[in-house]
């Protein structure tokens, strides 16, 4: 069985999506969770911690990811998600986005190897559970990844996550594979593939061009086809029962917010973020977001999605 991981993708695969998704739908072994960004000050409040509850990830192996540029906010976040039974805790140095790049956190920190190494020696020394990294390229050209890579070269990294991009790329463009085979091949700790995977013809081109890969992470291809896990594992490119399960898998999701969200306007949000990828499996896809983005209450789009539903 291949070895696929469901992307951190915040505002998507939370406990709630991850759960639903385990219900219905077949071949991922295991999820990195959206970050968590490291906070000042001693007491960390449950709430920053509730997506990542052991009672609410029962279903699927979870990685907790941490966005920080502080070594002590880091372990003291770390040793905390450590306590309540995760032995492995995933660095984020892969955000694209300018707000948080800006401050040195995420792809920002890439422009820095040396505060990166400061950052790591101090966090090796201390922190309780094994360190995992996802990142990018660089944060403003793939040169810099040959100074990032020379730092993390010399830490006992469990595995490096490389999304084939920039940060400032943000998903624009494509990825650039030879720069992928490039730190495959400098990378001293396994690697882990992210980026771009939407459909099986592009995984088995990924498969054969890089042997030397042993797990795949899937994001915004998983969450616009969440049978996409299952038909890279059975290597077809249809899987059986899509529009029942579908169907199944968007009611167990709306329950779910319902259940997590205090009012309607947060889950519906929530639900109309998720249309974003849902719609690309459509043929009719730009209408139906379009639609989706229209409604103004939950009652609207249950009777919205009802008519969907008819018309597959």
């Amino acid at each position: 069985m291949k070895r696929l991981i469901m992307a951190p993708l915040r505002g998507f695969t939370d406990a709630v999506f991850r759960n639903a998704f385990q219900v219905h739908f077949q071949g991922i072994s295991e999820a990195v969770a959206p970050f968590v960004t490291s906070t000042k000050g001693r007491r960390i409040k449950p709430s920053h911690l509730r997506d990542l509850a052991p009672e609410e990830n029962s279903s699927l192996p979870i990685v907790p990811q941490i966005l920080s540029n502080h070594a002590g906010e880091f372990v003291r976040l770390a040793n905390t998600l450590s306590d309540m039974g995760y032995d492995e805790i995933n660095w984020n140095l892969g955000c694209p986005y300018p707000m948080v790049a800006k401050k040195k956190r995420g792809s920002g920190l890439l422009a820095f190897p040396d505060l990166i190494d400061r950052l790591l020696d101090e966090i090796m020394h201390t922190c309780n559970s094994r360190i995992s990294i996802k990142t990018r390229l660089g944060r403003f050209s793939k040169q810099e990844m040959e100074s990032w890579i020379a730092v993390i070269n010399r830490y006992p990294i469990v595995r490096v996550i490389v999304h084939p991009r920039t940060g400032v790329q943000m998903y624009t463009g494509s990825v650039d594979l030879d720069a992928f085979a490039a730190c495959l091949a400098e990378i001293n700790h396994p690697v882990v593939y992210n980026g771009d995977i939407t459909d099986v013809d592009t995984f088995l081109m990924l498969e054969t061009r890089f042997p030397a890969v042993g797990a795949w992470m899937l994001g915004r291809g998983l969450v616009g086809n969440p049978f996409l896990a299952e038909m890279i594992q059975s290597g077809k490119h249809a899987a059986p029962d899509t529009k029942e399960r579908f169907i199944d898998f968007h009611e167990d999701l709306l329950a779910g917010y319902l259940a997590r969200f205090s009012g309607p306007g947060h889950v519906l949000d929530r639900m109309k973020g998720l249309w974003r990828y849902f719609a690309l499996g459509f043929d009719d896809g730009r209408r139906i977001l379009k639609q989706v983005r229209k409604t103004r209450s939950l009652e609207r789009y249950r009777q919205l999605v009802g008519k969907i539903w008819e018309d597959l």
